[in-house]
């Protein structure tokens, strides 16, 4: 089975982590306000000569990166390697917000580079608080 992704402009295996990643982003541009334009979706990284991809990556209006997105499958319990993975990610990216979900569970938190540490926000916050 497929689906089509409006991101990347072509059919997609339907996984559930891919289940996930598209309902997350639409939640995020029709309930959040997140433009589409500005969300790339597994976009390539280098992480210590290794290729990975992360699931979801939204920029601001002048193309700094603002929010990473990590994906699971609703059947994976979001950990602590689920944060060392979106963390390690994050070390070459240097994004303010972070987001985890498996499509039941969701956290976002903001980091504090200064003190090398992150704080859970409440809520997912609304592209106009980014």
């Amino acid at each position: 089975m497929q689906i089509y992704d409006p991101l990347r402009k072509k059919w997609i295996v339907l996984t559930p982590e891919e289940w996930v990643r598209q309902n997350f982003i639409r939640f995020l541009t029709e309930h959040k306000q997140y433009s589409s334009a500005r969300i790339a979706v597994e976009k390539t990284l280098d992480i210590n000569r290794m290729k990975k991809r992360c699931d979801a990556l939204y920029f601001d209006q002048d193309g700094n990166p603002q929010v990473l997105v990590e994906c699971k499958a609703p059947d994976v319990q979001i950990s602590q390697a689920t944060f060392d993975q979106i963390a390690r990610y994050n070390s070459v990216l240097h994004v303010p917000f972070l987001i985890v979900t498996n499509g039941i569970d969701h956290y976002c938190c903001t980091m504090d580079f200064e003190n090398e540490s992150y704080h859970f926000l409440r809520d997912i916050p609304n592209a106009s608080e980014i």
